[in-house]
């Protein structure tokens, strides 16, 4: 690891440790940016807006599961059938 911060972070993985607390719901998170995200559920904040549709997402990866259903994208499928 370049950083010793980095180190720290990522022996949590291993331990389970979870030092960031939910002050709403008393949650515990390994990262403070997974923190961050769930505070979200709390705030009601979606920063997260599609452009066709106007609907909102707390996460980015929630945004981009949505647009395909806009663009039609289906990037997996079945080794079997082909659908």
């Amino acid at each position: 690891f370049l950083q010793s911060s980095h180190l720290v972070r990522h022996k949590a993985i291993h331990t389970g440790e979870r030092s960031f607390k939910c002050e709403d719901c008393g949650k515990l998170f390994g990262r403070a940016s997974h923190l961050a995200t769930h505070h979200r559920v709390h705030t009601g904040e979606r920063p997260f807006k599609c452009l066709q549709c106007e609907k909102a997402f707390t996460q980015k990866a929630g945004l981009v599961l949505h647009v395909r259903l806009h663009t039609g994208e289906r990037p997996y499928k079945c080794n079997k059938c082909r659908k």
